[in-house]
């Protein structure tokens, strides 16, 4: 599973002119399932996101998590939106190739799953929505943009 995160003062994302999901400060997830990928890669990347101490503290150092900020009553928002596009293999031409990424099944059932989960570990998730031509709009903060990836089940050690 791959994910994207930004660390962002404000984020939205809209479809056809719509808001359908909208954070002030907090962390935006794109989030791609590859092949292979289960509910293991989706609770390992979720694990990660919540505890990676990428907020500043009191002495400007990244100290905080997404959780301490909830847990010290800052704002703290997570946005996450379907991108499939993070799978994209450029390394046989010009066209990029998405064989890795997971079907739209199989796809949207891990985003739903992933999305689920969060709701029930974090007080403030908005989403995208799977499938769809959306545009996000965000304040990156920093910026702060850090690429994470959870290797399928076979190659977990």
């Amino acid at each position: 599973m791959i994910g994207l995160l930004q660390r962002v003062r404000e984020a939205r994302v809209c479809i056809a002119g719509e808001v359908v999901g909208e954070i002030d400060a907090g962390l935006l997830l794109l989030v791609c399932a590859e092949q292979g990928d289960s509910e293991q890669q989706a609770e390992k990347l979720l694990t990660k996101l919540l505890k990676l101490r990428i907020f500043s503290d009191e002495q400007g150092k990244m100290n905080l998590s997404l959780q301490d900020r909830v847990a010290t009553s800052q704002p703290a928002g997570l946005l996450i939106v379907s991108q499939f596009t993070l799978a994209a293999d450029t390394s046989g031409g010009n066209r990029p190739s998405f064989t890795q990424a997971a079907s739209p099944a199989d796809g949207l059932r891990l985003y739903d799953w992933l999305v689920q989960r969060a709701r029930s570990l974090h007080p403030h998730v908005q989403t995208g929505r799977f499938g769809a031509d959306m545009q996000v709009e965000l304040i990156n903060d920093g910026p702060v943009t850090i690429p994470i990836r959870i290797a399928p089940a076979a190659t977990l050690t």
